[in-house]
């Protein structure tokens, strides 16, 4: 399930009558069942991913992505007739070759799924060890542990890194980091609903970036659509039972730490493949969170933070609640990089309002977190709202790459 990137010297042993001489391949994204060609960093609408670079793969933290199957006549058909034995006999498709569909499926409920399971324990580690700091370096921490392990097995290989890459790094982690923590800090002060209407607004924040930052033009049409989130998130935000400023400035630092983390992450451009570079960056982040993690909550760990958890729930509950959720955190990241490779701009757009849609009414759910009509109507409006800008901003995306191709 981990992304790949083919390297010039792999390309080079590609048989030269196996690819067209109009077509130009730089790097190639090997999926579990079909092959994608990689795609250039752009615009990130929403928190969910990190890095690309020079033809670069989607990665974890929200893309737009080309179809895949747009340019397949192009890139993967010559391939494919690359595979073939010496007799010319075409290599054998399995079932799931001919339904990939199945695959994306099963992708998409898989980040869903994690998702959701992620912000709801989450949230009950919190009922009983209020402590986000110390909970967002677990998170990142569980995520090291297990790149490290992939990497001592060889899945994948570690990439070498350099101090010229590492500079780049540096800042899209620490932005990563300080929009992980404020986060938790608004999953712990406020209803996780509440929080995921407040990052509704991420959209608001990048548009503004896009425009007065790098200075990009952004159109009329996605200010507009941009309206309806501003508009219901302040009717959420009026009449949410769970409201206090503590959640409320957290998760609009949270918005504007991802937005710049979109903008380092354009400058960030290399080859390395994003599975890897998820890993040292959250190598990176893990550093970055454990100074305020130790200053502002460890003597009230040592004193009774840890002896009340423990005193709660126990030492075992507790211990795994802590593994599982940092688990579920890294996970439900990196299949998102393998869902949103293989879908088209406006399917991964959809797909984000969706996730966003499932985790409130989950949480609402679970939780039982009681909710006026007001606060009802602001949250469908906000999401309503993103999910316009979102399908407008992927068609005008979509239009770009049709005048570019012409």
């Amino acid at each position: 399930m981990e992304s790949r990137v083919l390297s010039s010297g792999a390309i080079g042993n590609i048989p030269r009558l196996a690819i067209k001489p109009a077509t130009r391949i730089n790097n190639v994204g090997v999926g579990s069942a079909v092959s994608f060609p990689v795609r250039r960093l752009v615009n990130n609408t929403e928190g969910g991913n990190l890095v690309w670079g020079r033809q670069l793969r989607p990665n974890l933290l929200n893309l737009d992505y080309s179809h895949p199957t747009k340019h397949a006549d192009h890139v993967l058909k010559p391939c494919l007739a690359a595979a073939s034995d010496s007799t010319g006999d075409a290599a054998p498709t399995g079932f799931l070759a001919k339904n990939p569909w199945l695959v994306t499926g099963f992708f998409f409920f898989m980040w869903y799924f994690l998702n959701v399971i992620f912000n709801i324990l989450n949230k009950k580690i919190y009922n009983y060890f209020p402590y986000p700091y110390f909970v967002s370096v677990i998170h990142l921490a569980v995520g090291v542990v297990y790149c490290l392990g992939s990497w001592a097995v060889g899945l994948p290989k570690r990439a070498p890194i350099d101090s010229n890459l590492l500079k780049l790094l540096i800042p899209v982690a620490v932005c990563h980091a300080l929009g992980h923590v404020t986060s938790n800090v608004s999953f712990a002060a406020v209803a996780v609903s509440f929080t995921h209407t407040i990052k509704a607004l991420e959209p608001f924040f990048n548009a503004a970036a896009s425009q007065f930052i790098l200075g990009q033009s952004i159109p009329i049409t996605l200010w507009l659509s941009l309206a309806p989130v501003v508009l219901g998130v302040s009717m959420a935000s009026l009449t949410e039972l769970s409201f206090n400023w503590l959640g409320f400035i957290s998760a609009m630092i949270s918005n504007i730490s991802f937005t710049y983390r979109s903008i380092y992450s354009k400058k960030a451009m290399t080859d390395m493949d994003s599975t890897n570079l998820y890993a040292y960056i959250s190598i990176i982040a893990l550093f970055v969170c454990l100074p305020p993690a130790i200053i502002l909550e460890g003597p009230q760990l040592l004193k009774h933070g840890f002896n009340d958890a423990i005193a709660k729930v126990g030492m075992t509950k507790f211990v795994t609640d802590l593994f599982w959720v940092g688990m579920f955190y890294h996970l439900y990241n990196q299949l998102a990089t393998n869902t949103l490779e293989r879908v088209a701009p406006l399917t991964h757009a959809v797909g984000n309002v969706l996730k966003r849609v499932f985790v409130i009414g989950f949480s609402i759910i679970i939780f039982g977190n009681k909710i006026s009509t007001q606060t009802a109507i602001g949250t469908s409006i906000a999401i309503a709202g993103v999910a316009c800008y979102s399908l407008i901003k992927a068609k005008i995306e979509e239009e770009k790459r049709n005048l570019k191709s012409a």
